[in-house]
């Protein structure tokens, strides 16, 4: 059976561990947040990009104006 003393330093181990890990996570959750803000920003980027694609674009179908009356006209 492990003696107290060794049992001390066994638990002064883990709570060392459990701080890293705590600094750790805390620091992944920081860098996670953001890149969260980072692709929130880059999807709204894209999304207005492909807007302004959109409007750049012709389309292939004529308006109203430009429509021919059909032949039975």
């Amino acid at each position: 059976m492990p003696s107290l003393i060794e049992l001390q330093k066994h638990i002064a181990e883990l709570e060392v561990k459990l701080t890293f890990q705590e600094g750790t996570i805390e620091d992944l959750n920081q860098s996670l947040i953001e890149q969260q803000f980072i692709l929130d920003r880059l999807q709204q980027q894209v999304r207005l990009l492909a807007v302004k694609l959109t409007d750049l674009q012709p389309s292939n179908i004529a308006s109203q104006a430009e429509e021919t009356p059909p032949p039975h006209y």
